[in-house]
């Protein structure tokens, strides 16, 4: 008997990325992590990544689109940190 199996794999792959994205949020919620830090940013965009990847497998749609956008917006936000860091420095 196999422990891990395809549908196993894809339900563990999107509870790691909601869970992700909830441990961030919470941590911004507490004060202990800022939305523009690097830190919040890059757990939105491997939270946001693993749980669109997840939706993937499984051919949800209407959270291949949310996961998906909000992936893109992460990493443009990620875009813009480094950006603004460069122009400042």
């Amino acid at each position: 008997m196999d422990l891990i199996t395809i549908e196993n794999m894809n339900n563990i792959i999107g509870f790691i990325g909601v869970f992700i994205l909830l441990i961030a949020f919470l941590l911004n919620l507490l004060g202990r992590l800022s939305q523009k830090s690097i830190g919040y940013i890059i757990l939105n965009i491997i939270g946001a990544g693993l749980a669109c990847l997840a939706s993937v497998l499984i051919n949800y749609v209407p959270f291949i689109i949310l996961e998906g956008t909000w992936t893109i917006v992460s990493i443009i936000a990620l875009i813009n940190h480094f950006r603004k860091a460069t122009n400042a420095g």
